[in-house]
C-alpha cells in the first residue's frame, strides 16, 4: 500500500491542523535514510520556497528520485518559475476572464489573487478556471493573480506557501486536502496490503461504456486477488491520478476529449496506463489506420479518401467504384458516424453533411457478414475471441435509429483455438502495428477472404458477451499483465 507523506518545513506550520504521523520535516525527509526507493510513498511538498536549489527543490527532486510519487514535481516547479514557460499554456483561457470575473465581488478593482488549494476555488464562478489552470500545474497551493487593464488578464501563476495562509484559507486549505485524498485521514476499512494502486477510470453516465457494472466488479476482484488495490475513478478525480501506479481506461476514449488527457498525465506521471496516450491517438483516427494498413500491405476492404472540395476525386469515385460504399468519419464509434450509400447521388448528398465535421472521409467497400469477428490482443497475445453479429433486419452490429433506440446484435464467444489461424495472424499483425496495449480487432470474413476492417484501442469487455467463454480467467489474465508490467517497472528503477 502507498505510504502519504506531507513535507513541511517548520512544525509550526502544521499548528493548526491535526497532527499526524505522516507530517514529517523536509530535514527529516531529506535526510532519512529508510525514506528509499523501496518505500512506495505520495508526497505533499508544503515547503516555503520551491526556489531553486531551496529545500522545498530538493525535496521534490529526490522524491522522484527515490521512486515516489510527488506534488508538484520538478516539471510544475520549472514551468512555474518563468512565465515565459507558463504563459502559453494559460493564454487560452483569457477569453473567458472578463466575463467570468464580472460574476465576482473582485470585478469593481484592478488587481487581485485567488488562492487554489488541490484544484478548489472558494470563489464559485472562478472554480473552473482554477481547476484547469491546477491541472495545468498540480501544485497543493497555487496563487493566481489577475490584472485589468482593458480586459482581465492572468499575470502571474505561482506557488503558494502554507506558512502565509490566512485562518480562513486554512480551513479552505484543510478541507481541500482532505477532499484530495481520504487515505490521509481516515483509516482503512480492511487491513489487507496490497503491491500496487489501480484506477480504473469510468463515467457512470455513459449510455454505452467499454465495460459493464458487472465488468467493472469482475476487474477489481481479479486484481485484489493478485495484489492490487483496483478503485473506479471517475472524470472528477483528475487531480488524483498520482495516487496510484497503474490506470485503466474503461470509458470510451477520443483525443479530444478527457480521456487522452488522463492517459496522458498518467504516463507523465509514471503510471502503467491502458491505453497509452499512443494507441488512443493512432486508434481512433481511421484514416490513420487506413494509411497504417496500406503501407503495411494488410488485407482491407476497398477504400478511398474523400477530400473536402475535391471534386475532380468525388466524380473519380463515383464513376470508378462499385456501389453500395460505406461512408464513416474518422472518429466515428460503436457504428457511430457511418452509413451506407447506395449510389453516386447518395453519396454526394451525404458527403456534404459529413464535410461539414471533417475534412476527410473515408469511404470502403461494402462487404456484408452475419458476423465480424473481435479479437481481443494484449501485449501481442491473443486473450478471446468473439463473434458480434449484425443488429437484426441491419448492416451493423449497431442500430441507432431504431423505434427503442439504439439496438445490437447477438455475441458469441468462441474458443481461440476454434478461430480461423489467418483471422488471428492479422488480428497479431496489426496489433504490433499499434503497439502493446489492449486492442480489439475487428475483422470481416467471406469465404476464403479475409479483410481488416478496425482497430480499436478501448475495445469492450462486458459481463456475458466477451467473457461468456472464459469468465473471471479473461479478468485475471488481463489484470495479471498489469502486474507484470508494474513489478517489471518496479525493478527497472532499481
Amino acid at each position: 500500500m502507498t505510504k502519504h507523506l506531507i513535507i513541511i518545513e517548520n512544525k509550526a506550520d502544521w499548528a493548526p491542523y491535526f497532527p499526524s504521523v505522516q507530517v514529517i520535516t523536509v530535514d527529516e525527509y531529506l535526510q532519512n535514510p529508510s525514506q528509499t526507493s523501496k518505500t512506495r510513498a505520495q508526497v505533499i511538498n508544503l515547503c516555503h520556497s520551491l526556489d531553486y536549489l531551496s529545500p522545498g527543490y530538493y525535496c521534490s527532486m529526490v522524491s522522484e528520485a527515490r521512486g515516489h510519487k510527488v506534488i508538484p514535481g520538478l516539471r510544475t516547479i520549472n514551468d512555474l518559475s518563468r512565465k515565459s514557460l507558463y504563459a502559453y499554456d494559460i493564454t487560452e483561457l483569457a477569453p473567458q476572464l472578463d466575463k467570468l470575473i464580472s460574476e465576482t465581488d473582485n470585478h469593481e478593482r484592478n488587481h487581485f489573487v485567488v488562492k487554489v488549494f488541490f484544484g478548489h476555488c472558494d470563489i464559485k464562478p472562478l472554480q473552473k478556471l482554477a481547476r484547469q489552470i491546477y491541472e495545468q500545474f498540480p501544485c497543493p497551493i497555487v496563487e493566481i493573480e489577475f490584472s485589468h487593464k482593458e480586459h482581465w488578464q492572468i499575470s502571474k501563476v505561482k506557488a503558494g506557501a502554507i506558512n502565509k495562509l490566512t485562518e480562513l484559507e486554512q480551513d479552505s486549505f484543510a478541507n481541500a486536502l482532505d477532499n484530495f485524498d481520504r487515505k490521509l485521514w481516515r483509516k482503512p476499512s480492511k487491513k489487507r496490503s496490497f503491491r500496487y494502486d489501480m484506477a480504473i477510470l469510468h463515467n457512470p453516465e455513459e449510455k454505452m461504456p467499454p465495460s459493464d457494472a458487472t465488468a467493472l466488479k469482475r476487474f477489481i476482484q481479479s486484481g485484489r486477488r493478485i495484489g492490487i488495490d483496483v478503485e473506479l475513478i471517475t472524470p472528477k478525480d483528475y487531480n488524483r491520478l498520482a495516487e496510484y501506479d497503474a490506470l485503466f481506461i474503461r470509458e470510451t476514449t477520443s483525443t479530444n476529449n478527457h480521456t487522452y488527457k488522463f492517459a496522458r498525465r498518467a504516463e507523465s506521471e509514471g503510471l502503467v496506463v491502458i491505453d497509452d496516450p499512443t494507441s488512443i491517438i493512432r486508434c481512433t483516427n481511421k484514416i490513420y489506420l487506413m494509411e497504417l494498413l496500406v503501407a503495411n500491405k494488410l488485407p482491407m476492404p476497398d477504400s478511398y479518401l474523400l477530400y473536402r472540395n475535391d471534386h475532380t476525386g468525388m466524380d473519380r469515385i463515383c464513376n470508378e467504384a462499385t456501389f453500395p460504399l460505406v461512408m464513416k468519419i474518422p472518429d466515428g464509434a460503436f457504428s457511430r458516424g457511418i452509413i451506407k450509400v447506395n449510389d453516386a447521388e447518395e453519396l454526394r448528398l451525404h458527403a456534404a453533411e459529413f464535410f461539414q465535421q471533417s475534412a476527410i472521409v473515408l469511404l470502403q467497400e461494402f462487404m456484408y457478414t452475419d458476423y465480424d469477428w473481435r479479437i481481443g490482443v494484449f501485449n501481442n497475445k491473443v486473450i478471446y475471441a468473439c463473434q458480434y453479429f449484425m443488429s437484426k433486419g441491419h448492416w451493423q452490429i449497431y442500430n441507432h435509429n431504431t423505434a427503442k433506440g439504439t439496438t445490437s446484435g447477438k455475441s458469441a464467444a468462441v474458443p481461440i483455438s476454434e478461430v480461423p489461424e489467418k483471422v488471428l495472424k492479422i488480428a497479431l499483425k496489426s496489433a504490433k502495428l499499434v503497439g502493446d496495449g489492449l486492442y480489439g480487432i475487428d475483422i470481416k470474413q467471406s469465404g476464403e477472404r479475409v479483410v481488416l476492417i478496425e482497430i480499436n484501442d478501448n475495445p469492450s469487455i462486458d459481463s456475458d458477451v466477451e467473457d461468456a467463454y472464459l469468465g473471471v480467467a479473461l479478468y485475471d489474465d488481463i489484470m495479471r499483465e498489469f502486474l507484470r508490467r508494474l513489478e517489471e517497472q518496479k525493478s527497472s528503477s532499481h
